[in-house]
This record gives C-alpha cells, sequence and structure tokens, in this order.
C-alpha cells in the first residue's frame, strides 16, 4: 500500500469485507479494523459467517471509502488479501488492544475474548485506490 492508501486507511471507521461462501457466493460486511505493520486486523465471534468463510477460503477484499455528494471529491480503496485467523496467544491480545484503543466501544458492547472471538489479520496483495 502507497503511504497515501494507508494514511486514508488509518482514518476510516468502518470497512466491507468480502469473503466467499461456501457455494461460491460472495459475503459483504462491514468490519471495524486497525493497520499495525503494514497488516489489516478485524476482530470477529469466532462462530460468524465471514470468519467459517475464511476458514475454507482465505481470499478477501476490503473496501474503504469516504463518500461524498460532490462525486469529484470520492475517495476510497479496495484491498485484496489473504486472511489468518487467530483465535489466542500475544498477537490476539496486542491487536484486541489496538481495537480497544481505536474503538473505545468494542470492551463495553463486544469485547473481544479469546476463543469465544477471534482476531482475523489480512495480509494485502493487491490494491486499488481512487481520489487519494
Amino acid at each position: 500500500m502507497s503511504g497515501k492508501v494507508l494514511a486514508f486507511v488509518r482514518t476510516q471507521r468502518v470497512a466491507r469485507l468480502a469473503t466467499i461462501g461456501p457455494r461460491q457466493t460472495p459475503h459483504n460486511i462491514a468490519v471495524c479494523t486497525v493497520n499495525v505493520a503494514g497488516y489489516i486486523y478485524f476482530a470477529s465471534a469466532a462462530n460468524a459467517r465471514k470468519v467459517r468463510n475464511l476458514r475454507r477460503c482465505p481470499n478477501v477484499a476490503l473496501a474503504f471509502d469516504a463518500y461524498t455528494e460532490r462525486w469529484s471529491h470520492l475517495a476510497g480503496a479496495m484491498i485484496a488479501g489473504s486472511a489468518t485467523v487467530i483465535a489466542r496467544g500475544p498477537v490476539f491480545k496486542r491487536i484486541r488492544q489496538s481495537l480497544y484503543r481505536k474503538y473505545r466501544q468494542f470492551p463495553r458492547v463486544a469485547p473481544i475474548v479469546e476463543d469465544e472471538s477471534v482476531i482475523v489479520r489480512i495480509t494485502p496483495t493487491a490494491c486499488f485506490s481512487w481520489g487519494l
């Protein structure tokens, strides 16, 4: 990712995650992300559909966008990558803290608990951006 894309992604509160379902059907859902050391991370319930999809097929696409009615100012990035599911351990704990810092409501509304939740790490493989 270029510096402009990285800066943009870091400011976004929500991304749309696309995974591939068991019958090769797309599944798209909003996720709250953090970017750490070139990877993109998000948390999920361990039994969520997106996690089941990722365990079968790790290929993903993430879309980040900033919409405005002034279409000449539209901006966004689509990042393709490969997902790794992390259920526990030091990386889980470190990323959970990063998510808690960025999204203050997480601990109260949707606690990220080892084995009940997972952290998903996206390793970017391709990026396309517009308006950045």
